[in-house]
C-alpha cells in the first residue's frame, strides 16, 4: 500500500483528511502513483500534472525518502520503503517569491 502525502490545498480540493493510501500494481513508478491518485480522485487531474502533456506542474515537487524526485522520469521506480508504505510519497507545493 503506497502512502501519498498531499499539500493542504490538494487535500482540501479532494476532501481528503490525512495521507492517501493507494494500491499500485508493479512496477511502482512515479507515473503509476500519480495515475492511481488521479483515478481515485479525478478532481486532482490537471492540478499535479498538465492535462495535455502530463508533465509535472512547475510549482509541484515530489519527494521520496528525503530526496527530490521532481526531475526524475515518470518511469522511475520508487524505493522499496515507499512501496511497502513505511515512507510516504510526498507531493509538495513549492514556494516562490522574494
Amino acid at each position: 500500500m503506497i502512502r501519498v502525502a498531499l499539500p493542504y490545498h490538494l487535500r482540501n480540493l479532494a476532501r481528503i483528511q490525512g495521507d492517501v493510501h493507494l494500491e499500485v500494481p508493479p512496477p511502482v513508478t512515479i507515473g503509476a502513483i500519480l495515475d492511481a491518485l488521479e483515478h481515485r480522485y479525478p478532481m486532482l487531474c490537471g492540478t499535479i500534472r498538465d492535462h495535455g502533456t502530463r508533465k509535472r506542474r512547475p510549482f509541484i515537487r515530489f519527494y521520496v525518502c528525503r530526496e527530490d524526485y521532481s526531475l526524475e522520469s515518470p518511469e522511475t521506480v520508487v524505493p522499496e520503503s515507499v512501496i511497502q508504505g513505511s515512507e510516504p510519497f510526498l507531493i509538495v507545493g513549492a514556494m516562490a517569491g522574494g
